[in-house]
């Protein structure tokens, strides 16, 4: 016989949140290391001490936490889900009949309270403290790399970049725009005018990089461990090599500061090779760097090129194929970070091997860099074996931007301005470290009593 189910309402329930989440839902692996204890500590100085009692904020931090981890990108169903889904009311802390915030909240509290006390920071770092007390950020090998995430700015609605915004444009946006013209992550990485201008998120960089149609974006800048892929670092800047540069040295400079982290090495491809970025590296900071060296010297005419000459260190010369002196006056040019070392023409003329040295010239010069022995020291990290292991586990940062694409869907910002792009990058950084640890360290299994 067919049964039928018949709604019986009852006058009490015993239920619990705790029996119905199972114990291997990913959030009971996060909510292990999701401490906040702090967040009020830091945000008291933000509130006052008269007035209604507002919204808890570890409440609302442990739900941008739920977003992120979840490629929930809007708060308004954010909110939704927080109030339907027994699991989310359980590692928010809301049990069945807690009352779900308005998704108008997060926007007053993050253009407020939460950027003034740089809290989404103070959170993502935490997570990190978490993550090097478990042993899981070994300090040696950092890799370094920065993504373009498109800006929420529509490619249609721009201004021609040498017209400038429209004297009637106002924005929270736009005066954040203004506010980091100097910035050297930001305005102040390259004297070139953009093409494009968006008067919706000016801060946005109109780039062509990925070869088809030209958008908007920013660049999302990692720093990470190489042992297990933790991100140690994270910087939002605008898409430009030079930008980039900058991040990288300051999440190093950061890192070191704030947790004593300094590496022995740090990978990074052609964008971190400049002559300047492997100076800082070398002698600044002492660090290898396992980073393809960019070099522009090796000609295509069949002459010889820089690499066939070699440089006397100590006598501060070069030595052509030939066995012959080039000698340098000791002038700089090209902003005094190029010297230049000349040939004898009376050895050039006399030179069996002058046609395939310079035989449209009198004499052979070479440039030189000033940062050359930073050139050198990684030329010669390149031909080592250490060098090859640390390419390899360099792909671990793409693995992490592809993570935080196709997983939590971060491909396109939903808040505008630098501002805007810099919390969306912390809390999917943070997002990412807490599913890190959730899967690298394993739930303590219950003792069963004798």
């Amino acid at each position: 016989m067919m049964g039928q189910q018949v709604e019986q309402g009852s006058l009490f329930y015993d239920f619990s949140l705790e029996r119905h989440v199972p114990a291997d839902n990913l959030l009971r692996s996060i909510d292990r290391f999701v401490e906040l204890s702090e967040v009020r500590h830091e945000l008291t100085p933000f509130y006052s001490s008269l007035g209604r009692p507002s919204v808890d904020p570890e409440l609302m931090i442990r739900m941008l936490i739920v977003g992120y981890c979840f490629g929930i990108r809007s708060e308004r169903r954010l909110c939704e889900e927080v109030h339907l889904n027994l699991a989310y009311r359980w590692f928010c802390r809301l049990g069945l009949d807690g009352a779900v915030p308005d998704h108008s909240t997060f926007s007053k509290n993050r253009h407020g309270r939460f950027r003034e006390s740089d809290l989404l920071r103070r959170v993502f770092e935490t997570v990190l403290s978490r993550c090097i007390e478990e042993g899981l950020v070994g300090g040696e090998g950092f890799a370094v790399d920065a993504s373009l995430v498109k800006a929420d700015a529509n490619r249609q609605r721009c201004v021609e970049g040498t017209k400038g915004l429209p004297p009637e444009a106002a924005s929270r946006a736009i005066e954040e725009y203004i506010a980091v013209l100097d910035d050297a992550a930001f305005g102040g990485a390259t004297d070139v005018t953009p093409k494009f201008i968006s008067p919706a998120d000016p801060a946005a960089r109109w780039t062509g990089a990925h070869g088809g149609l030209a958008f908007f974006a920013y660049s999302t800048n990692y720093l990470i461990d190489l042992d297990h892929a933790i991100i140690v670092d994270v910087e939002a800047s605008t898409a430009v090599r030079q930008a980039e540069v900058t991040a990288a040295k300051t999440m190093i400079e950061r890192a070191e500061d704030r947790f004593g982290l300094h590496p022995v090495r740090l990978a990074g491809d052609s964008a971190y090779g400049s002559a300047e970025m492997l100076n800082w590296l070398v002698h600044d900071r002492g660090i290898e760097p396992h980073v393809p060296v960019v070099d522009k010297s090796r000609r295509t005419d069949g002459t010889f090129s820089r690499s066939d000459f070699t440089y006397d260190n100590e006598g501060d010369f070069y030595v052509c194929p030939a066995g012959k002196k080039l000698t340098s006056t000791g002038t700089l040019v090209n902003d005094g970070a190029t010297r230049f070392y000349f040939a004898s023409k009376h050895d050039c003329d006399a030179c069996p091997l002058k046609p395939r040295c310079c035989p449209n010239t009198p004499a052979r010069k070479i440039p030189r860099s000033i940062y050359e022995g930073a050139r050198d020291r990684a030329r010669d990290i390149a031909k080592t074996d250490a060098y090859l292991t640390t390419r390899r586990q360099r792909k671990k940062i793409e693995m992490l931007f592809a993570h935080l694409k196709r997983i939590l869907r971060l491909d396109r910002l939903r808040l505008r301005g630098p501002c805007g792009a810099r919390d969306e990058f912390l809390l999917a950084a943070t997002a990412q470290n807490l599913r890190k640890l959730a899967k690298l360290i394993p739930t303590p299994q219950p003792v069963m009593a004798a």
